[in-house]
């Protein structure tokens, strides 16, 4: 993250009259290690916080007015945007560039005010729509940062709410809560277990150093505010609504295929969409009871249910995401291996011994180039 942020100070000192940023924040990105679209429904999630960040770097001004320009590769144009501090009777309101809704968001729910004026620059090392949460990192980093210029109450589940409001209305995603979670609360060594109901936090130790994590991106973008994700959405709302459950969360298998008569004619691909979410939520517990033990081999067999899953039921993988799991199966040392985030391209998480990275990232790389195929590159190793 050091070149990014002096990358970006350099930014602010080239935009901003050779003036250097007085204020840093940061947030890390995420991987979800299994738990796939159960947020929304009210059941488990088990991500890890990632040593990628969002950063932000910035002065306050005097006249009310925000400066705000970003470095991060990939994000649309226009690169700076200026508009005054929300005001009573004059919120912000969504608009172009896609980049700024998240941060005008967050502003507009901040949780204290009145927000001063400021110039700042943006910089990530979170690959934009990787699928490893660079919205809520960008969101949680600018929440961050204005508690340095108007500090609120400090509370951390609050702050998570107010970032996943911000997502809500502005960009106009209607995400879940691990993102923000996770991005707010985690902790170095260890996968957050969310119990998206209730917001209990369970922290499980990743302290193996014989263990390992690969994050392997497609470099297909996915983007989220377009109709697929709150189309799933929906649909789970519509198959628990015909089971008479107020969420997912609430509902079996045995409810699922007693009422499947009735959704099968006209909707059967809800069945489909519930049917990934109750098992997806029984895989989750189940697998965070096998890292307490100890037990890879039965994560990551976990693991490759939730993408078969996700590739069948819930109709979220890409044929880009398929190679990279399957090619990763094949090397001996890897328990387990799933694609993450919200589908339509993105990342794959492998769960694996420490000595099989090297072969695995060799594999990938000599078939997919024997295929003519993906182009594919690593973001990140995590020993644990």
């Amino acid at each position: 993250m050091a070149a990014h942020v002096e990358q970006a100070r350099r930014v602010f000192s080239e935009t901003f009259g050779g003036d250097e940023p007085r204020i840093g924040a940061f947030a890390p990105g995420r991987v979800n290690l299994i738990g796939e679209h159960t947020d929304y429904n009210g059941g488990f999630v088990l991500p890890m916080a990632l040593p990628l960040f969002t950063a932000v770097v910035g002065t306050p001004r005097d006249d009310g007015r925000i400066s705000i320009v970003t470095v991060a590769e990939g994000a649309d144009a226009p690169h700076r945007i200026e508009f005054a501090a929300p005001r009573e009777g004059a919120p912000l309101k969504p608009g172009s560039p896609k980049w700024a809704n998240y941060v005008k968001g967050v502003i507009q729910h901040y949780r204290a005010g009145p927000i001063p004026g400021f110039n700042a620059v943006i910089t990530t090392s979170v690959p934009l729509g990787g699928g490893l949460s660079s919205s809520a990192s960008l969101e949680v980093a600018m929440y961050t940062f204005l508690q340095q210029l108007c500090p609120d109450d400090g509370d951390l589940t609050q702050k998570a709410l107010a970032c996943q409001k911000a997502e809500h209305t502005f960009p106009g995603v209607p995400c879940g809560i691990m993102d923000q979670f996770i991005s707010v609360l985690g902790k170095e060594g260890h996968a957050l277990l969310i119990d998206c109901r209730s917001l209990e936090v369970t922290p499980l130790p990743l302290a193996d150093p014989g263990l390992a994590v690969l994050i392997t991106n497609s470099n297909v973008r996915h983007e989220l505010t377009g109709s697929e994700y709150p189309d799933r959405r929906r649909q789970c709302e519509e198959a628990a609504k015909v089971l008479g459950k107020e969420t997912l969360r609430d509902a079996s298998l045995e409810d699922l295929d007693g009422k499947r008569l009735p959704i099968m004619p006209s909707v059967e691909v809800c069945y489909r969409r519930a049917q990934h979410v109750i098992t997806e939520i029984e895989r989750t517990a189940s697998a965070a009871q096998a890292l307490k033990s100890g037990n890879y081999r039965g994560f990551g067999k976990l693991m490759v249910d939730s993408h078969n899953s996700l590739r069948d039921d819930y109709d979220v993988s890409c044929p880009e995401l398929d190679d990279l799991v399957a090619i990763a199966l094949e090397v001996p040392g890897v328990y387990g291996s799933r694609m993450t985030g919200g589908g339509f391209g993105g990342c794959t998480v492998t769960l694996l011994e420490t000595s099989a990275v090297e072969r695995t990232k060799q594999l990938i790389q000599v078939t997919l180039k024997f295929q003519g195929g993906s182009n594919f590159s690593y973001c990140a190793v995590i020993t644990c």
